[in-house]
């Protein structure tokens, strides 16, 4: 069989040369980014995933070669063997790691030739997203994608040195498992040999990693993907990858403190940058009081407010109807914003509303004067307390919601990150981590009329909160811990229940019977009456942790071959029909449900 490529094989890659390789004759391969005759004078720039560098063909030099150059278009696949030699005076272009060099080449070899692409090769593109991911394998070619990936694998090989180096093995657990409750709607997967029966595909390897510590592996983990029938955003996908890990014998200082070193080693190994540790923390309550969310952006200082206690009186019935029915009223004090036109505020309102706001009130402060429909209603004393919690100035301008605690939070917590971005306050090349800690261990879901797991049903509650699961199941704390950057949740873990007991009793305040729990977790029960050691451990989500290294807006940019807000991938037009044959292997007929 004749090798295309006869005796030339790269010498070195299209990112390398400089000006200590003057002189020396080299190989390279890669694919033409453009193409351009100057006078006869033929300029190739040549792209491999490091980098590119400009060949010359030259009819001085060798006329033979030259001619067959006249051949080569944009995206062709070449070899060049030529002579490293220094750029003509003036032609230097310090924008390229090669600027101070060319290559003259004296043998080519068109390895392969190209249709023209849907979309140019180049960074700044004006296409859209769903042509990309069409022709994902060219949107790769493009080298902001190919950095994207490059780090993603520096990344993952910081991750795994780190956890070696701290006694931790790597070790898989099943792709093909049993449907489990945890959060998310589970994929689906169809079992030929036991007809009617179904493997569900892990939202994560959480009960094979509490069995891996009761079966003596006392530090596990995995760069692992998980699957998630959910709705999809900007830094959710149908299939992800986390950094798992799980120790036995630990509390949650153990597990922040790997925690901590692990991201630190990774900002040095990708970004050369340091990171302090240990990282601040904060509990769910303080977080959610200060910032209306359990991940707070706290790199900039725009704070909630709770004014329940100045306004539960007041003239303005919409508070204190809100405040009397069980509610709270919070504001927040966007500073210098007085300017603000009626539809810039009218537009805030509707970002409130997706939140379930019913409102979004106003004050604007002048010198003068408040100015708003609702300021009428406030006594002079009532004014003078809510300009000192506010630390109310001219030119400031007020935002107010009133609703149940939930509501006020999320809606006011939202709108405080918008306002952040919009106004400028964070710095976006800074990395603020936040550990968010005594998270509840239950909420009450109102469409289904029962409680659920805040994090999963498997996290331990604090020892002392053990006999409330009874009486008052909302106010039980749990041991969960969750690591916030930039606003962000990129972490989450948390200390596990060990003894069988407790496990059914936190089953039990969920709503399940013994026979329910039995029949899902009875494995997990089983092995936790054989000797389970205390033990806890947390999941990075891997790809928007690398989003926020690569400082991209979606985990879709980080992905090399990711799905659409639809799940579908448009490259390979899945999901598609199965044929009958296929499907009658699996002993499954569809019937289409009517929407």
């Amino acid at each position: 069989m004749t090798d295309l490529l006869g005796e030339m094989r790269s010498t070195h890659n299209c990112g390398e040369l400089n000006a200590k390789h003057i002189g020396k004759e080299v190989v390279l391969m890669g694919w033409v980014q453009r193409r351009r005759d100057h006078g006869g004078v033929i300029f190739i720039d040549l792209r491999d995933r490091e980098g590119i560098t400009q060949v010359v063909f030259n009819p001085v030099k060798d006329k033979k070669v030259h001619e067959k150059a006249h051949a080569i278009r944009s995206e062709y696949v070449i070899g060049v063997r030529g002579v490293v030699d220094k750029r003509p005076e003036g032609m230097v272009n310090p924008g390229l790691r090669t600027g101070e060099v060319e290559i003259t080449v004296v043998e080519l070899k068109i390895l392969n030739t190209a249709k023209t692409p849907p979309f140019l090769i180049e960074e700044q593109i004006d296409v859209s997203e769903s042509i990309r991911l069409k022709y994902r394998h060219l949107d790769l070619r493009r080298p902001r994608l190919q950095k994207n990936i490059i780090l993603r694998h520096k990344a993952s090989a910081s991750v795994r040195r780190y956890l070696n180096a701290n006694g931790f093995l790597e070790i898989e657990t099943p792709f093909l498992t049993r449907s489990t409750p945890e959060g998310a709607r589970d994929y689906l997967v169809p079992s030929r040999v036991n007809p009617g029966q179904f493997y569900a595909l892990p939202q994560s390897p959480q009960i094979f990693k509490q069995l891996l510590m009761i079966s003596g592996f006392d530090r596990y983990y995995q760069v692992v993907r998980c699957f998630r029938d959910e709705d999809l955003r900007a830094d959710r996908q149908p299939e992800f990858t986390q950094i798992d890990f799980e120790m036995s014998f630990v509390g949650e200082d153990d597990i922040m403190g790997i925690s901590e070193g692990m991201i630190k080693n990774l900002f040095q190994d990708v970004l050369e940058m340091e990171i302090e540790i240990p990282f601040p923390r904060i509990t769910y309550a303080d977080a959610v009081s200060r910032f209306g969310l359990d991940k707070p952006d706290t790199r900039f200082d725009l704070k909630l407010k709770d004014i329940s206690d100045i306004v539960k009186d007041s003239g303005f019935k919409v508070f204190s109807s809100v405040v009397e029915k069980g509610g709270i009223v919070k504001a927040l004090n966007a500073k210098g914003c007085v300017d603000f036109s009626r539809k810039e505020i009218d537009d805030l309102a509707e970002l409130v509303a997706i939140y379930r706001a019913k409102g979004l009130a106003w004050i604007k402060i002048r010198e003068d004067k408040w100015q708003s429909p609702i300021a009428k209603f406030f006594t002079d004393k009532e004014k003078e307390k809510l300009a000192q919690r506010l630390a109310i100035e001219p030119g400031d301008l007020i935002f107010f919601v009133a609703d149940m605690p939930q509501i006020t939070n999320e809606a006011l917590g939202q709108l405080r990150n918008h306002l952040g971005k919009r106004l400028g306050l964070a710095n976006e090349k800074e990395f603020r981590f936040m550990w968010v800690t005594h998270f509840p261990l239950l909420e009450y879901d109102e469409t289904e009329k029962r409680y659920q797991a805040l994090h999963h049903p498997f996290t331990a509650p604090f020892e002392e909160d053990y006999e409330l699961l009874s009486t008052d199941p909302l106010a039980v704390k749990s041991r969960a811990y969750d690591l916030v950057l930039n606003g962000c949740e990129i972490g989450g873990g948390s200390i596990r229940m060990h003894q069988r007991d407790m496990q059914e009793k936190v089953f039990e305040a969920l709503g399940m019977d013994r026979k329910t729990y039995e029949e899902k977790f009875g494995f997990l029960l089983s092995a936790l009456d054989t000797g389970a050691p205390p033990h806890g451990g947390i999941a990075f989500g891997f790809d928007r942790l690398v989003m926020i290294l690569c400082g991209q807006p979606s985990i879709r940019d980080v992905i090399p071959f990711p799905k659409t807000q639809k799940a579908a991938c448009l490259l390979t037009n899945a999901p598609s029909e199965a044929g009958k044959g296929q499907l009658d292997e699996l002993s499954l007929k569809v019937k289409m449900l009517e929407p």
